[in-house]
């Protein structure tokens, strides 16, 4: 793996020149630009604070970026990411959080050493939607008190707002109009300005100047530490195994987050470039990069498609544009740390608003609910509850519970069709052929037939009315199970009772094989194999004895 990535490294900077280099600088900027209020905003709704999301981006956009299994990704705090942890500050405080992540990390390098990368291609689509809308309620829910400037109390967004009905709502007016600007301003910015620069930037610098200039009576983000080492850190000290039992399914949620969400991520880049992401290689950069963030006071990361999509329309080259992304931000934190202490709460509530909404994959629900695909509205709306009222692990193990069980409903499917044999149809004309099967009855099965079925078989016996011959033409059937197999000897066995002579026409080789293990083929006799209808019907079979 080690000796790949050096392979892709060469080809990625083979030809490599200054004006690519240039060309990568812009768009590291550019990049750092959408980066940074967004940075600022996480790192705040996770519950640690704003100095903990520019930190992740720094250090993530470094690390993740240079060990990357696609040159276009850029990593750092995530609106879903910053969901799951606010539980997990609320339970266990930052030192939990970084163990979390530490944890998290050592999954995902397992992950991707086990290459493990084609795991999330098990989650259906409804289950992942399901989760990004229940996540972006969460986002939303979690920003009330700062985008209302109010308090409340609890372990989870939905708790923390039952609690007003006890504590009081009492909306400070600054902040709500703070917060009401900056939605309104995103939403209505241009999108051929977007382009250019980012309206989150543009919204956040206006609102923080009017605060200051208007003297608003509303909170801010505060000190913002010029350094990569903080007070708040993981310390070797407080790695404690009794606490590892602890935050094992919290890690769990978070690597299961993070693998998802970089996976689609590179995704949805391959899509946009042409390069398929190498999603092993994706993975240990997620472990390393969140195994070391806990020690700099960072949470965790994952690659992002905001970013990404930024950085390649920016005209990204190589992986050195998320290294200078980081640098800017960087350069962000020492030399204009005095300002982000000043910006208002309400103002990255707003901004956190903006993208819960467009978080959601609004044209896969539009289109889920208006052609009415039952299964994936129940997956979807059972997922999105269960991020919402439980958590990441839950949600994902209700939906894809649900998915497999309709999956099963799906290809457990059997369909069998009826027709009596007419010989005038194949243009035989010998009197012994026709005479022989005039009474046939063809029974067409298309499906496996496994033991969700063995009633559909048995009844075949029901439509069998002045029936001397049948012929199951089974090669649309995939699968034979030691379920369907016990009903089907035994309806042959009734048949033959009956005096009707039973051919098996068209077997595939897999059901083949299950008919010898089963010794089905012994019972019923190679004689009745055939390889099809047609071949039967030019066949002067003897009928079998009535064995009455």
């Amino acid at each position: 793996m080690l000796r790949e990535y050096a392979e892709d490294l060469k080809q990625e900077f083979r030809g490599y020149t200054s004006a690519m280099l240039f060309q990568d600088l812009m768009a590291g900027l550019t990049v750092a630009a959408v980066a940074l209020p967004l940075a600022l905003a996480f790192g705040v709704s996770s519950g640690a604070d704003a100095a903990a999301g520019l930190i992740t981006a720094i250090i993530a956009g470094i690390v993740m970026s240079v060990l990357a299994g696609g040159y276009y990704q850029i990593s750092g705090p995530t609106g879903a990411m910053a969901a799951i942890l606010t539980s997990l500050v609320a339970g266990y405080g930052l030192d939990g959080v970084f163990i979390a992540t530490l944890l998290a990390g050592i999954l995902l390098l397992l992950a991707g050493i086990l290459h493990l990368g084609k795991l999330t291609s098990f989650i259906p689509a409804p289950v992942i939607t399901g989760f990004t809308s229940g996540i972006a309620v969460v986002i939303a829910l979690g920003q009330i008190d700062n985008f209302f400037g109010t308090h409340s109390v609890g372990t989870s967004a939905v708790a923390k707002l039952l609690s007003y009905s006890e504590l009081g709502f009492h909306p400070n007016m600054a902040s709500v109009a703070i917060g009401l600007f900056v939605v309104l301003f995103m939403v209505l910015f241009p999108k051929k300005w977007n382009a250019v620069i980012p309206a989150s930037l543009v919204s956040i610098i206006i609102a923080t100047a009017i605060s200051i200039f208007a003297k608003l009576d509303v909170p801010v983000v505060g000190a913002i530490p010029q350094t990569l080492f903080p007070e708040n850190s993981l310390k070797l000290s407080a790695l404690q195994p009794a606490v590892f039992g602890q935050l094992i399914m919290p890690a769990l949620s978070i690597a299961i987050l993070g693998m998802i969400e970089s996976l689609l991520c590179g995704a949805s880049a391959t899509q946009m470039t042409g390069v398929r992401l190498k999603s092993n290689q994706e993975l240990i950069a997620q472990g390393i990069g969140n195994i070391l963030l806990p020690f700099f006071g960072g949470i965790p990361a994952t690659a992002a498609i905001a970013r990404t999509s930024v950085a390649i329309r920016s005209g990204a080259k190589t992986r050195l544009t998320g290294v200078f992304h980081a640098v800017g931000l960087l350069i962000s934190m020492f030399l204009l740390a005095p300002v982000m202490s000043k910006i208002p709460m309400a103002a990255l509530a707003g901004v956190l608003m903006v993208t819960a909404f467009r978080m959601n994959e609004w044209n896969s629900i539009f289109y889920m609910f208006s052609h009415k695909f039952k299964g994936a509205m129940l997956e979807f709306i059972a997922t999105m509850l269960a991020t919402i009222l439980f958590d990441l692990t839950i949600a994902i193990l209700v939906g894809v519970v649900i998915g497999l069980i309709f999956l099963v409903s799906r290809l457990s499917f059997i369909e069998i069709n009826y027709e009596k044999v007419d010989m005038s149809r194949l243009h035989i004309e010998n009197e012994d052929l026709c005479k022989r099967y005039s009474n046939a009855m063809v029974a067409y099965i298309t499906g496996p037939m496994i033991f969700a079925n063995t009633q559909a078989v048995s009844d075949i016996e029901m439509h069998l009315e002045g029936c001397d011959t049948l012929l199951l033409s089974m090669r649309g059937v995939s699968n034979i199970d030691i379920s369907c197999a016990q009903t089907l000897r035994t309806l042959i066995g009734n048949l033959r009772i009956k005096g009707v002579d039973v051919v098996l026409c068209g077997l595939p080789t897999h059901a083949m094989e299950m008919m010898r293990r089963t010794d089905l083929d012994q019972y019923v006799g190679k004689e009745n194999f055939y390889w099809s209808v047609e071949r039967v019907l030019l066949t002067l079979r003897q009928a079998p004895e009535c064995r009455k």
